[in-house]
């Protein structure tokens, strides 16, 4: 499947900050295969109910939709996309060696055991 193919998606589906991207690009820049993005994806789990990670893929799947950034696409799968919509994707340096993406605005997902999150902690890029 092809990019021009795959769904596409606004800001307004998902968005990244500016460091959010920064970070993306750079990490992206130090990939020396080819890839076609960074694909966000869920797990079961998690304060929301589900957890959510990053990885480089070289594929695009019939399912997936693609946000276009500057040197880089973010893609999301139909099913991980139901939790995303709205969300915002942050890049948080404290300085203290504790760099991670953030994943704000989520929507708690069925019975989750902590209540309500305003944002959980994804894992970065590998």
């Amino acid at each position: 499947m092809s990019e021009s193919t795959a769904n596409v998606m606004s800001e307004s589906d998902l968005s990244l900050t500016s460091p959010a991207q920064g970070k993306m690009a750079e990490l992206i820049g130090q990939v020396e295969e080819e890839i076609k993005g960074v694909r966000v994806y869920a797990t079961p789990g998690g304060c929301s109910g589900i957890s959510f990670g990053m990885t480089f893929t070289d594929q695009l799947n019939g399912n997936d939709s693609v946000l276009k950034c500057d040197g880089f696409s973010v893609i999301v799968d139909s099913d991980t996309m139901q939790y995303l919509r709205g969300v915002e994707i942050d890049f948080v340096d404290r300085g203290d060696g504790q760099a991670t993406f953030v994943f704000n605005n989520l929507q708690p997902v069925g019975d989750s055991g902590c209540g309500t999150c305003g944002s959980a902690q994804g894992g970065g890029c590998s």
